[in-house]
């Protein structure tokens, strides 16, 4: 079992910046692949980006590419999502959400195990 919580969601203007964390706890963090979706009102959640178990590899929703940065540090078992240029349309609750496969570039939601509470980023115009 693994417990995420995110945090560093907020209000921000377009084109400002945050940088969303997701602290693990429960098993070795290194095991699992690490990924971000959204989650917009009246929408499916969606992929945003996911990383390889060490880091190395990256994988990016078209929607964000050139703009959102994931990366995990394992000495604090935390994954983070340095989000720039941020626009209205990525207004949704966003989760974070760990693989046992490894797997980073599923975007289908049922490929990942476990999730986190969500935290809210609203991009106002």
């Amino acid at each position: 079992q693994v417990q995420l919580v995110e945090s560093g969601g907020g209000l921000v203007q377009a084109g400002g910046s945050l940088r969303l964390s997701c602290a693990a706890s429960g098993r070795t963090f290194s095991n699992y692949a690490m990924g971000w979706f959204r989650q917009a009102p009246g929408k499916e959640r969606e992929f945003v980006a996911g990383i390889s178990r060490g880091g190395i590899n990256t994988y990016y929703a078209d929607s964000v590419k050139g703009r959102f940065t994931i990366s995990r540090d394992s000495a604090k078992n935390t994954v983070y999502l340095q989000m720039n240029s941020l626009k209205p349309e990525d207004t949704a609750v966003y989760y974070c959400a760990a693989a046992r496969t490894g797997s980073y570039y599923y975007t289908d939601v049922t490929r990942w195990d476990y999730w986190g509470q969500g935290t809210q980023v609203t991009v106002s115009s």
